[in-house]
């Protein structure tokens, strides 16, 4: 069911629905996002493990209790991190895709752009990964939910291709979305150990792109 268009919002209607911080709440805020950039900062640099809650305190120019009275522990700030950042790549992906006409194309831009998003910070990519391996259920519900933007910007993708006319009508939109992001994942692998640069990724996963769909592209 699509959803219902709302009328444009009046300048009452955006005061009553965003309230004003009080100075108290907006130095909270402050707080949350010192601690969050620097938590970002050592993870991007170091990894998840070796990124401690006092070196995060420390690079936020605070003390571990102000880290604490925002965050409960490490693995909190870690997911809050991870829940801003690939909100933020999602949107790069989607907007790649965006900018070009074919399904090839658009998948090839969009994941493209995902790892010239993130390559900088594979140290955090490897702590995201390594850690789905070994966290509680909750914390890997959580990822999961986390990695929904970029999952949904292939998916979306395939079924506008099969919409189009682009890919067979029986096309299994989810396994093959499946297999796509979980090549262009995996690709992280040979940058973390093989030195694998971005155009490098982008031969690989356009091979990679063509395997799975041959078969499913429909030849004009």
């Amino acid at each position: 069911m699509p959803d219902t268009p709302l009328p444009p919002a009046q300048a009452g209607d955006r005061d009553s629905e965003t309230p004003r911080l009080n100075r108290r709440q907006a130095a909270k805020l402050r707080t949350r996002q010192k601690v969050l950039e620097a938590a970002r900062t050592l993870f991007a640099e170091r990894g998840y493990e070796p990124a401690t809650i006092r070196d995060i305190a420390k690079g936020a120019g605070m003390s571990t209790g102000a880290v604490f009275a925002n965050f409960q522990d490490k693995a909190e700030l870690f997911e809050a991190v991870l829940t801003e950042d690939l909100l933020k790549l999602g949107e790069t992906l989607r907007t790649a895709a965006d900018a070009e006409t074919s399904v090839r194309a658009r998948l090839l831009a969009a994941l493209t752009a995902g790892y010239h998003g993130s390559l900088d910070q594979l140290p955090l990519v490897q702590a995201v990964v390594a850690r789905s391996w070994f966290q509680p259920v909750a914390a890997e519900t959580h990822t999961r939910s986390a990695i929904k933007p970029l999952v949904r910007v292939v998916a979306d993708t395939l079924q506008a291709g099969v919409q189009a006319g682009e890919l067979r009508p029986d096309a299994d939109v989810r396994l093959l979305t499946e297999l796509i992001y979980g090549a262009w994942l995996s690709n992280y692998r040979g940058a973390a150990y093989d030195g694998w640069t971005l155009q490098d990724l982008t031969t690989r996963i356009g091979k990679q792109i063509d395997v799975i769909l041959a078969g499913q592209i429909i030849r004009q």
